[in-house]
């Protein structure tokens, strides 16, 4: 049999941590090295352009296309001093990852020579094959061409020998293809949505910018085992295996010692991440085995989701210089905690004030509450298409798992924050609000002190948190891209917050003080919203059915979950702010629905030849050495004391036998379910194929292979098992 699991588990037990150069500098000093950020551009530009530039990107001015030239000129400039050769537009398809086409800054001289050359119109526009990409019908093969736009409120940066420039990506005929488009779309609406209710409270608010603080969980795996494992090879999660005796029961790997090995790759991911300018700040040992947490400090929301996803490719390459795998798959590991990617969201103005923090004025403090409250209306509107915003095929494995927040969106605001919103829903308008002399109005809103911002408790089973001066929304998958979730929360709230101005409008046009019609919409919205509010424990059957009482979305089908973003207020609430149309969620969910179906497909493919090809070959040939093993105990023993000692073996040649029956009959029976789902043309109905016929088979044939491997001899086994996986560092 195949000696590579023993060999690959001798030589990871061998290796040593890797040297890493660590720079001269101090880390401020070499931060955003490769970045082409305000820094490098007040050197490298004009001084009108430089202000130009700066009026885009601070305050969203159109740009003006006659500029372009002249930064495409300095940014070339910085780029080739820096040693960069190519140049290519960056943009997140609707694949989960990034792209990029790599063109050289070179150009005919008309001498016979070659020049350097990068102008403003290859700077602002390109145009890739739209059709090559997911695009849910709008382009087809003949059709192919589609837009990547330059997006300055992201700065450009270098990889290796490459200027990167963030870009969005849209189809010939306008439709986004991209993340970015719709996330820029998204943060420019509730901008618009939060200035106007900031001006209740300050008429010099600006401007409003969402903030994001994700926290990146991973596991690291020995590159040698990683490559002896084709499922973690082709699907990035093992489709087999059983517990290892000791896994995470001990509570010792989470906040321990960061292993030498991890700590050298985690110096170096940290150093070429403050290069390119992310902010990295903590590191972890996280819960399970071999799992781990990388989190910045938190940025605006769009620079925050293109970090996330250049740290993610950043993570897999300095991985490899470590002899390492980089697993962020949602549940690469049965039995031990998944991945996540908590959302850490907030809004700020540009007066320095953040909306979800308490304040020192009970003035301060209903602002706070009515940034809140709207939080919690839009989520209660929209639970099921927030729900939608983090499925997917692999996500769907760790949510409602015992370290994961549920299948269900609620929101935990804990103690002093609940009973504030209790106490204004109870008491009158007028108990509320009392004339006070000289000091104008008083509120009688309970001082919600600094110290909350410490003290407020965390609840791990609420999906959307909220914990002191941000939401935490923990429910996104860490495979994924935050523009998902960050698309549907500010879309939602946008929406949200124009509402709530019309309501209170009404109110004060009818004769009604400004203030008093605050409360009287916020007493309104606390009553509506109420379902969404649970600080209980997620994890229970009893929440469950809470919930179902609610009225909140506890479907657990992903494929069914889609459903949401083409449900009529979903689409109603995406049109009315201007993110997205009817035609680009249809497309979108087309995506979703093919990508769901390919990702299961390819898993029952690499689990039926696991199967055939690993698991039944190697019990046959245990089960062959247990029938020697009987007939030679016949020759040396009585028949009646043969019998006796040859029983257990027998027992186990028999239970063999019906397990690779069974493990042989299901991949035989999912091959045909395959082939009758593939025939469904509809994306939708063949993903709930998939998911109603194909991942129940997938556990049943897993359930049997487990069995075997505590069965077979561990010498025969060819597979990686999770002591070695989850334990070598």
């Amino acid at each position: 049999m195949s000696k590579l699991r023993f060999r690959v588990v001798e030589t990871a037990f061998k290796k040593k941590p890797v040297a890493v150069a660590v720079p001269a500098e101090r880390p401020s000093e070499y931060f955003a090295k490769y970045v082409f950020n305000k820094e490098k551009m007040f050197r490298y530009l004009p001084s009108k352009v430089y202000a130009k530039l700066i009026d885009v990107i601070d305050n969203g001015a159109p740009l003006d296309r006659s500029i372009a030239d002249e930064v495409a000129a300095g940014m070339k400039k910085w780029a080739l001093e820096m040693g960069a050769t190519h140049y290519t537009h960056w943009f997140h398809p609707l694949t989960e990852g990034t792209a990029e086409k790599h063109d050289a800054f070179v150009e005919h001289d008309g001498k016979g020579g070659m020049m350097e050359e990068f102008t403003g119109k290859l700077l602002v526009q390109q145009e890739p094959d739209a059709s090559s990409f997911p695009n849910g019908g709008i382009r087809n093969t003949f059709e192919a061409r589609g837009y990547s736009a330059w997006d300055p409120s992201s700065p450009a940066f270098i990889v290796d020998d490459t200027l990167c420039i963030p870009t969005i990506f849209i189809a010939y005929t306008g439709e986004s293809l991209d993340y970015k488009a719709p996330l820029l779309k998204a943060l420019r609406a509730v901008d618009k949505a939060a200035v106007d209710v900031c001006r209740y409270f300050n008429p010099d608010v600006k401007k409003v910018v969402a903030y994001l603080g994700w926290e990146q969980e991973y596991f690291l795996i020995d590159e040698g085992l990683y490559a002896a494992r084709p499922d973690l090879l082709m699907t990035g999660r093992t489709l087999t295996g059983h517990d290892s005796a000791k896994n995470q029961q001990l509570e010792d790997h989470y906040f321990g010692a960061i292993p030498p090995r991890v700590a050298a790759f985690m110096k170096e991911l940290e150093i070429e991440a403050l290069k390119l300018g992310i902010p990295v700040k903590t590191r972890h040992n996280e819960v399970a085995p071999n799992q781990f947490e990388l989190a910045p400090i938190f940025e605006e929301c769009n620079l925050a989701v293109d970090h996330n996803m250049l740290i993610m490719a950043l993570m897999r390459k300095v991985a490899r210089n470590h002899g390492f795998r980089v697993l962020l798959h949602e549940k690469p590991f049965k039995g031990v905690n998944g991945s996540g990617k908590h959302n850490n969201w907030s809004l700020g103005t540009d007066t320095g004030i953040l909306l979800h923090a308490p304040g020192k004025l009970p003035e301060d403090n209903l602002r706070f509450i009515t940034f809140v409250v709207n939080t919690l209306m839009a989520v209660y509107k929209h639970n099921g298409l927030l729900k939608a915003s983090i499925s997917s095929a692999t996500n769907a494995h760790r949510l409602g798992a015992n370290e994961a927040p549920p299948a269900i969106i609620s929101s935990f605001l804990g103690k002093q924050l609940s009973q504030v919103l209790e106490h204004i829903e109870e008491s009158t308008k007028d108990n509320l609000i009392s004339l006070s002399g000289k000091q104008g109005m008083k509120l009688d809103i309970p001082q919600i002190p600094e110290l909350m911002i410490d003290n407020t408790d965390r609840n791990r089973t609420s999906p959307f948190a909220f914990t002191g001066n941000r939401f935490e929304f923990r429910a996104v998958g860490s495979e994924a891209n935050c523009a998902s979730a960050m698309i549907a929360l500010n879309s939602a709230l946008a929406e949200q917050l124009v509402e709530f101005k019309k309501d209170v409008d009404e109110l004060i046009e009818k004769g009604e003080p400004k203030i008093s019609a605050i409360l009287d919409v916020i007493r309104k919205y606390i009553r509506i919203c109420k379902p969404i509010h649970f600080d209980g424990n997620g994890y229970s059957d009893e929440w469950k059915a809470e919930a179902k009482k609610r009225g909140l979305d506890c479907e657990t089908s992903v494929p069914l979950i889609f459903d949401n973003y083409l449900k009529p207020e979903s689409i109603r609430m995406f049109e009315s702010v201007g993110v997205m149309t009817q035609k680009e969620l249809e497309a979108r969910n087309e995506v979703k629905w093919e990508t769901y179906t390919k990702k299961i497909q390819i898993e029952a493919r690499v689990l039926g030849d696991l199967a055939m090809n690993h698991i039944i070959p190697v019990a046959t040939q245990y089960q062959t050495d247990l029938i020697d093993n009987v007939y030679k105990m016949k020759d040396l023993f009585p028949a009646e004391k043969a019998a006796k000692l040859s029983a257990k073996n027998l027992e186990l040649i028999e239970e063999i036998a019906d397990r690779t029956t069974f493990i042989k009959e299901h991949v035989d029976a999912m091959i045909e379910a395959r082939k009758v789902a593939n025939k469904i043309e509809c994306e939708r109905d063949k993903a709930i194929a998939y998911h109603d016929n194909i991942v129940p088979m997938m556990e049943e044939i897993r359930y049997h292979i487990d069995k075997l491997e505590l069965i077979v001899d561990n010498q025969m086994w060819t597979l990686p098992k999770y002591r070695e996986l989850l334990f070598i560092r």
